[in-house]
């Protein structure tokens, strides 16, 4: 087998933002080579969409059964499937590739309800699976030293958490016009419950447990719909309860006028914080309390070993958004080769996992549960 390895996508032809952002991401690194795909449900869509990128005739498939069918029986087989669908499809796109033995790297969130992702676990130890969650915005390398301050106690007994995720793009009726992503995002029966909940509340939610290291406890929930006509929340206001005593706050609005991709963490301990932005992801505010606030950057000085693996160029030339996606597909790239020589994964690989999914298919149950239960706590 070649050093690259051969993955398939479902979903992510033309049109497609998402599809394109993986195909960048897996290939940044050269670690990755993609070789099939069933790239639109629309066969005609989907042939074009394989030719476009340079993929074979006959490893573009009309159906994603049929793929991982077919695949399975190949010498040349992939060895991983990247899913980028709608919601609704994730789980039996999955179970399809699982049950040959292919490895699954998935859009989030995991599923458009929960009940769908009965027996993956089963499934997946079963068959001795890789699952990975691009929950991407955990590859950027701030975000891992931000991790590593929390970890080693710099900032003290963890408080107070506060997230944000802000944009506005939807501050209109948009899916009325026909915009493909907007279109789906806001039709239950493929985003699922939540909408803006499911869409960018889970990233955010990944984030603030991811760098912190508490656990989610319980949730007290306010979501609104705020276009008229629209089924699904375009905001979310939240209160967070974590282990040892931690309280947060989560913010996520896809009606925010001026916001782009305003996703902000800030976490606050005892002896001192740490705030991110992911528009200036290169920089990370560190202030220990009673000194003056600190300005670290990508790349400089004192960074820890988990934030130098991340990056790949001096500082003071721009990482961003692909480059921190493109990590997250290096970290799974090192989870594949390892199991592939059945070799131990050295700890330092980081990635989101099917337990990551999972925990976050439980956030936006017990989000919609307290929401409509109205000022109850809800288990997470």
């Amino acid at each position: 087998m070649t050093h690259r390895i051969r993955y398939g996508m479902v979903g992510g032809g033309e049109d497609a933002f998402i599809g394109a952002v993986h195909r960048i991401a897996a290939r940044l690194d050269d670690r990755f080579e993609l070789v099939s795909g069933c790239l639109s449900s629309d066969p005609e869509k989907a042939m074009r969409s394989a030719e476009s990128i340079g993929m074979a005739p006959e490893r573009s498939y009309t159906d994603y059964k049929t793929m991982a069918s077919s695949e399975a029986k190949r010498d040349d087989r992939i060895e991983a499937v990247v899913i980028v669908t709608p919601n609704h499809l994730h789980i039996p796109v999955a179970r399809a590739f699982i049950e040959v033995g292919i490895h699954v790297i998935s859009d989030k969130p995991l599923a458009a309800r929960f009940e769908q992702t009965e027996g993956l676990q089963e499934l997946v130890k079963r068959q001795n699976c890789i699952f990975a969650l691009t929950h991407n915005y955990s590859g950027y390398p701030l975000i891992r030293h931000a991790r590593e301050l929390v970890a080693q106690g710099t900032l003290g007994k963890i408080r107070v958490i506060q997230v944000e995720y802000a944009q506005d793009w939807l501050t209109e009726k948009l899916e009325d016009t026909g915009q493909k992503q907007a279109e789906w995002r806001t039709d239950p029966k493929r985003a699922g419950g939540g909408g803006c909940l499911g869409d960018i509340g889970t990233h955010a939610f990944h984030l603030a447990y991811f760098v912190s290291g508490l656990k989610p406890l319980a949730v007290l929930a306010d979501l609104n719909t705020f276009v008229h006509g629209r089924p699904l929340d375009d905001n979310v206001h939240l209160l967070l309860r974590f282990s040892e005593g931690a309280k947060g706050m989560l913010w996520a609005s896809q009606v925010a006028p001026g916001n782009e991709n305003a996703l902000r963490l800030r976490i606050f301990g005892d002896k001192g914080g740490i705030e991110w932005e992911q528009e200036n992801p290169n920089f990370l505010k560190y202030s220990l309390f009673g000194e003056p606030p600190r300005l670290l950057t990508r790349g400089g000085a004192q960074l820890s070993d988990t934030a130098e693996r991340m990056t790949r160029i001096p500082p003071g030339h721009p990482e961003g958004y692909l480059e921190g996606f493109a990590n997250i597909y290096s970290e799974i790239a090192d989870a594949i080769i390892a199991r592939r020589a059945r070799k131990t994964l050295d700890d330092s690989v980081l990635y989101p996992d099917l337990q990551d999914g999972i925990l976050g298919m439980r956030f936006i149950d017990a989000v919609l549960r307290s929401n409509e239960r109205e000022s109850t706590w809800e288990l997470i």
